[in-house]
């Protein structure tokens, strides 16, 4: 195998759990709101914005890649319907989006997480590779990241080859001398192979793969380490 000079690492669900920190800025920014724009949410109740935002996603295919632009066209629909409009609306709009980013960006590591980056970035250079809209900067990650790669700022999502080939050229690497680190099968560990990177699946959860192309899997940080550290072949 060839030498492994980067790193690329998924966020979501791979450097901190996802779910609780979605639902806790979710409901941060709907309390905004409702003291903001109290006719907004009596009509739209945090489930119906939900399922709002789910009906954008299923009509825009072409916006896949920007969670926060459907989180804002929904917003604009829900304030539509709710007759309340204008410049003020706009600015109500915009500040609760800012509320749910800074609550979007307020996450739970995985008690790993912090001490395996700092290791590892001494030897590897690393880049944060996301379809979400978490900013490692933020959260206070970023000093680890060589180049951090979001598919709302290139327009293209994984498993796309091109936003894997955008993040081995931030990192002057070809895809061969890559590892890329996430924990979704398709998105992550297929695309990265087909990508040309290497692919490593990790498995937090007990997860059972499936198909016979199993990859290299971990079930947090530290054994990635070991793994690097072991002979490969």
């Amino acid at each position: 195998m060839p030498l492994i000079r980067a790193i690329t690492l998924d966020l979501d669900d791979t450097l901190w759990p996802a779910a609780p920190t979605l639902a806790r800025a979710e409901l941060r920014a709907h309390a905004w709101l409702a003291e903001q724009a109290p006719a907004v949410t009596a009509r739209w109740p945090m489930e119906a914005l939900r399922e709002l935002r789910m009906s954008l996603f299923s009509r825009h295919p072409e916006l896949r890649h920007d969670f926060l632009r459907l989180r804002r066209m929904a917003l604009h629909n829900a304030f539509e319907q709710a007759g309340v409009s204008g410049a003020g609306a706009s600015d109500i709009i915009e500040r609760a989006l800012e509320v749910f980013m800074s609550a979007r960006n307020e996450v739970d590591l995985y008690p790993e997480v912090r001490a395996s980056l700092e290791r590892l970035s001494r030897r590897y250079a690393l880049a944060s590779l996301t379809n979400g809209n978490a900013d490692v900067g933020r959260i206070g990650l970023g000093h680890f990241f060589k180049a951090t790669i979001s598919a709302h700022a290139h327009g293209i999502s994984k498993p796309d080859p091109a936003l894997f080939h955008t993040a081995c050229r931030e990192l002057n690497c070809a895809p061969g001398e890559v590892v890329h680190v996430g924990d979704d099968a398709e998105l992550d560990v297929r695309g990265a192979r087909g990508a040309g990177l290497h692919a490593v699946w990790i498995n937090r959860v007990d997860g059972e793969w499936t198909g016979d192309d199993a990859p290299v899997t971990i079930t947090d940080l530290h054994d990635l380490e070991r793994w690097l550290e072991s002979p490969r072949g």
